[in-house]
């Protein structure tokens, strides 16, 4: 099987511990560099996952010739010029989430990509390309649950840490790009639908000046979803969905275990079930569906678009939140 050549652009726990031991696992999947800008960490990313080569600089990455994708988990506020930088050194792109600071930002990626149009650029929302999302969509699409008239997801976790990007606001710390495009993206995954007007209500940290808490309503003119994230909280994370003859409930919607099978409930006419779902690795199938489209020549598996719209969202609910009204899109 043909392998697409990836390089990895900085030593992120996320990449080191979760994304690039995923996409080894993948058929399609070689990664052959990883950078930092610091070279001891790069040898030691290299040397601890066997990657070939390591970089001290992104540029140096970027101009290796037998590198095909790139892997960004860069801090949030350096999503789109690195992601830019790659299609210009004739890269595709898999970049984390949020795939900008706002919706401006996502507009001049977007606009990039169009010069360069047999390169791929994608959002890296893992979730969506787990089995149980498949389930869920398919329980919808079936009527199952009947017309669905609400939803809502919680998405919370507790960091204090001052070192953490996370709670830097300059380099886009903050739960709603965190954590909060989680239940956004979901929102509208399950509505298949954007919602025409927000509702938001955000709190600040008063030391990082970065949102440690927002709730948001999307209204859909069909129905509603409600949404809660904070980063000063108890860890959890729920979807539930509401239709008008039944309900579902997934237990762990964004990061589910690859080690167990997810939990997802179903009510419908005074029973529950539980639904028989499989254990995947959301990161290796997300890599394996990227990458293949890259070689195929064929669109990428969600279109940034998608990223564009979400990003629109998060900012509607940024601006209801500094001006206590609802927000039309």
């Amino acid at each position: 099987m043909r392998k697409l050549r990836w390089g990895v652009m900085s030593t992120a726990q996320i990449g080191i511990n979760t994304v690039i031991p995923a996409a080894q696992a993948c058929g399609n999947v070689e990664v052959v560099a990883i950078a930092s800008r610091d070279m001891g960490k790069a040898r030691s990313a290299a040397s601890r996952l066997r990657i070939p080569r390591a970089y001290g600089s992104y540029e140096e990455l970027l101009a290796d010739p037998e590198i095909e994708a790139i892997y960004n988990p860069l801090p949030n506020h350096l999503h789109v010029p690195w992601s830019i930088r790659a299609l210009e050194a004739g890269k595709h792109v898999l970049c984390e989430k949020p795939i900008a600071m706002h919706a401006g930002e996502a507009t001049n990626l977007l606009e990039a990509t169009r010069r360069f149009p047999g390169l791929l650029v994608m959002e890296a929302f893992m979730y969506r390309f787990h089995p149980q999302w498949t389930t869920i969509a398919d329980l919808i699409g079936q009527g199952r649950i009947g017309k669905v008239k609400t939803a809502h997801s919680i998405f919370t976790y507790h960091n204090v840490n001052p070192d953490d990007v996370r709670n830097i606001a300059e380099m886009g710390g903050g739960g709603l790009l965190d954590i909060g495009c989680y239940c956004i993206s979901a929102s509208r995954l399950i509505f298949g639908a954007e919602p025409q007007r927000v509702f938001g209500i955000v709190e600040f940290d008063p030391k990082f000046k970065t949102d440690r808490m927002a709730a948001g309503i999307l209204d859909f003119r069909e129905g509603t979803a409600t949404f809660t994230c904070g980063t000063q909280l108890a860890s959890a994370q729920r979807v539930e969905v509401f239709g008008v003859e039944g309900r579902v409930e997934i237990e762990t919607p964004f990061t589910p275990s690859s080690s167990r099978p997810p939990r997802l409930r179903l009510q419908r006419g005074g029973e529950t079930q539980d639904l028989k779902t499989v254990k995947r690795n959301q990161y290796a199938l997300m890599a394996e569906r990227f990458s293949q489209a890259a070689l195929d020549g064929t669109p990428a598996p969600t279109p940034l678009e998608d990223a564009l719209n979400n990003m629109r969202v998060i900012d509607a609910v940024f601006k209801s939140g500094e001006t206590g009204r609802w927000v039309e899109l």
